[in-house]
């Protein structure tokens, strides 16, 4: 059926039904056509809060009238709590961009209209694209679009890592662009915040600050069926200032007779009448008794173990059946093409012998599925409630019921709080229907076991480990307790584990496992764990399991299997490998310079002034979020940032130069440079100090590939010097650049040649330099406390992204020479 087109200004009511194909609940319009948005969203479940949140913003951005278009920002993070999972709501929103003609990218449905592929980056560019955020080497991410209108979808771990400059499974030397671009120009929605933990206070400080220091065009909406927003206030929130309007239902809403029967649905509430609810071999019986042919039944469970458990049970009771329902395991310690595979069985519409699904919190928020019998776990009241939100959905049907698993809670609760557990238990007690009119508020504080405080967010925006190599750990604002992860890829490993030319994973990849877990299993005899070191290149054996390292595990070890995810305990089968792709590149490192290999040699010049383009670009693209000084700093940042490729170190490093030069982008590969640690930024922000050039276009320069920003200083076992310094005295070093270097005078395009240099390194030494003047890491600092931690990274990554899309053009005429 062809789809209608819109109208060139289409209003709110019009643009959700063309999306939806069903018109907007007053809450939903209110939501989108406030001249405010509102802060704080109270709704419960299963009314619509994604599509409010996801279609608000796109007509917001695209259609409300100029002042709301002008104050919306480009980007919306949406953000899922912990536990759950997030590919159906990245689907929701693909089809629904999809159906109003607004996707960028190409997606394929089938006849049911289940998304079966996207790609954002396929077709003409044009278009709204949406990424879901899953970590992993990913050349080509949601980070190069910063002048794009996009959405982002991922979990509270890996978006409030990236929020607070240490991205998981990501790239160190990536974390400045991600944090830049998440508090600029971005809007966080923040969905089922009772969830959250410990991050729910880390979003409203990370809100507060963002005001108080001076991010450009941001902001948050907190979502939940159980909010109160008393759980918002921390130490730097202010209620009037950040979160001064709050939206819920009102009399429109509840007098719609499509709200009227979600409120009220049919969900009469009992207790499973199993003896022993910790036995899975009881509780499996009496499910395949009590699920009912051709429905979905739907159990929530609190651990991993006791889901794999009861799931297994199952399998055992029902092989012998001649017509069994389909089974479902549905946690969050899958791969994700395991768990989306699992995530389709739990959500295909049952047959015949229906669906019987096993899952853990995972299905708390982000998955729209209903079920004729929901079980579950006593858990604390808001995650019953929204578990409650997965039974009898839309109130059409009338036979559904909810049972509960009346056991011990000291030996049910799992990760969670027992006395939160027995207090629901108690609530439980007194019910004998779900239905959301029915269910008693949430009374309880939200508690908040690390606040985040402005010191700390200043402190991470300092990239750099400390002297033992350790990152500041970031686990307790992202999530209290012991439910902090890791991610897990497996090979094809020998005896003589991974060599440094295995490629660094893909998100296809990657497994969350808890900390725990690892830990524990790596302290087992025979067990082998490694990480990726940046400076010695290398894949080494770890013995120190923290959370958000990505780690490989050989495929013989077993650890995982495709249809039960992460094992407690290794099987005999080998793990079935992801292989990485043809052309997969190793791992990054602290002296690797990828981004210098191209196609064709590029000379230097050449080279910058297609940068030069490219920020250029960006800066008409986003005039509404940069200032003069901004637009200054890019300028002169982006001729001057490959200054320091003149330097011989780098020249030598490349393969059969042809004649001319100096190159900036070599077609014939690239040695190990001569001295071990090269950074050529390090050189261009030393030779743009001595030149004159302000601080900010300095700094932009040197950090241009994310490895050299506060300060400058020799890398962990950097090898010093072997020859003296011009006047015998001792020659100072960092990042493979030496004190008495010389830089020739170097044409960097646009008319603009650099007079030739002799480089000094007296900016790394503490203090005031009588000839260089304060120190470099005074002058960082100067700047981020002038301009405020979030729009200088935003600066970072707009040179980035230019540099990105600048090497990516195609070169001028390219001299032929020794390319391989």
């Amino acid at each position: 059926m062809t789809r209608p087109a819109l109208p060139d200004a289409p209003g709110f009511a019009a643009f959700f039904e063309a999306a939806t194909g069903h018109r907007p609940f007053p809450f939903q319009r209110a939501f989108a056509e406030a001249e405010r948005l509102p802060a704080v969203v109270s709704v419960p479940t299963g009314l619509g809060k994604t599509a409010m949140a996801v279609l608000g913003w796109t007509w917001r951005r695209r259609f409300a009238p100029e002042p709301v278009r002008a104050a919306t920002p480009r980007r919306l993070v949406y953000c899922l709590p912990m536990r759950v999972l997030v590919e159906q709501t990245r689907d929701a929103a693909v089809k629904w961009l999809h159906e109003l003609g607004m996707l960028a990218g190409h997606a394929e449905f089938d006849a049911a209209g289940r998304l079966l592929r996207y790609d954002p980056w396929a077709g003409d560019g044009s278009g709204v694209p949406v990424f879901l955020l899953l970590g992993g080497d990913v050349e080509r991410d949601w980070d190069r679009l910063p002048d794009r209108d996009a959405i982002l979808v991922g979990t509270q771990d890996l978006l409030l890592s990236r929020a607070l400059m240490r991205g998981y499974a990501s790239s160190r030397f990536r974390w400045p662009v991600q944090f830049g671009l998440l508090h600029t120009d971005a809007l966080w929605v923040l969905d089922e915040v009772q969830l959250m933990g410990s991050g729910l206070a880390t979003t409203a400080q990370l809100h507060a600050l963002r005001r108080k220091l001076g991010a450009r065009r941001s902001g948050s909406v907190w979502m939940s069926a159980t909010l109160r927003p008393d759980w918002l206030h921390t130490v730097d929130f202010e209620e009037a200032a950040d979160a001064p309007d709050r939206l819920e239902p009102g009399d429109p809403d509840r007098a719609d007779p499509r709200v009227a029967r979600r409120l009220e649905a049919a969900k009469p509430l009992a207790p499973a009448p199993v003896a022993d609810p910790t036995n899975a071999r009881q509780v499996a019986a009496w499910l395949l008794d009590a699920h009912r042919p051709g429905t979905r039944t739907l159990v929530v469970v609190n651990t991993v173990r006791r889901a794999v458990a009861l799931h297994e049970a199952l399998a055992r009771a029902l092989r012998k059946a001649g017509a069994p329902p389909r089974l479902a395991l549905v946690h969050g310690r899958f791969r994700p093409g395991d768990r989306r595979a699992a995530l389709e069985a739990l959500l295909a519409e049952p047959g015949p012998t229906g669906t019987l699904a096993v899952c853990t919190q995972v299905v708390e928020a982000g998955v729209d599925v209903s079920a004729d019998l929901l079980v579950t776990d006593p858990a604390p009241w808001p995650s019953l409630v929204q578990r409650f939100g997965r039974c009898n959905r839309r109130g059409e049907q009338p036979d559904a019921r909810v049972a509960w698993l009346d056991g011990e809670p000291k030996k049910l609760a799992g990760p969670y709080r027992l006395e939160d557990v027995e207090e629901a238990v108690r609530r439980l007690r007194g019910l004998d229907s779900a239905a959301p009119a029915a269910l008693p508020p949430v009374t309880a504080p939200h508690p908040a076991t690390a606040v985040l405080r402005r010191v700390d967010l200043l402190d991470l925006f300092d990239t750099a480990p400390d002297l033992s190599g350790r990152d500041v750990d970031i686990s307790p604002y992202v999530r209290e307790g012991d439910d902090h992860h890791v991610f897990v890829f497996w090979r094809a490993v020998g005896d003589d584990g991974p060599g440094p030319a295995e490629p660094a994973p893909r998100r296809d990849e990657l497994c969350p496992v808890p900390v725990g877990a690892v830990a524990e299993r790596v302290r087992k005899k025979g067990a082998r764990f490694w990480r990726w070191d940046i400076h010695d290149r290398a894949w080494t054996p770890v013995r120190e399991v923290v959370p958000g390292l990505t780690l490989l595990a050989p495929a013989a070890q077993g650890d995982y299997d495709p249809a039960l995810g992460w094992l407690d305990k290794p099987g005999r089968a080998p793990v079935p490998v992801v292989p990485p792709p043809a052309d997969a590149a190793p791992a990054d490192a602290a002296d690797a310079d990828r981004p210098s290999l191209a196609p064709r040699w590029r000379t230097l010049a050449a080279h910058t002034d297609a940068v030069v383009a490219a920020v250029e670009a960006l800066i008409a693209g986003l005039a509404d979020v940069l200032d003069d000084e901004d637009r200054a700093a890019l300028r002169l940042a982006a001729r001057w940032h490959d200054r320091g490729k003149a330097h011989p170190v780098f020249q030598e490093a490349l393969v059969d130069p042809p004649p001319g030069g100096p190159w900036a982008k070599s077609a014939g590969g690239m040695k190990r440079y001569a001295r071990p640690g090269f950074r050529h930024e390090l050189a261009s922000g030393l030779a743009a100090l001595q030149a004159g050039l302000p601080d900010l276009a300095a700094y932009l320069a040197a950090a241009h590939h994310g490895r050299v920003r506060l300060a400058v200083r020799a890398w962990p076992d950097e090898p010093a010097p072997d020859e003296p310094a011009p006047d015998d005295s001792g020659r100072r070093y960092a990042a493979g650049v030496w004190e008495g270097d010389a830089l020739p005078e170097t044409d960097l395009g646009g008319g603009v040649r650099a007079p030739a240099v002799t480089l000094t390194l007296a900016p790394m030494e503490i203090g005031l330099d009588p000839v260089t003047g304060p120190s470099w890491t005074e002058r960082a600092l100067g700047l981020r406390d002038r301009h405020g931690p979030f729009r200088l990274a935003y600066l970072e990554a707009l040179l980035r992204v230019a540099d990105w899309r600048g090497s990516a053009e195609p070169a001028a005429r390219a001299t032929p020479g020794g390319a391989r």
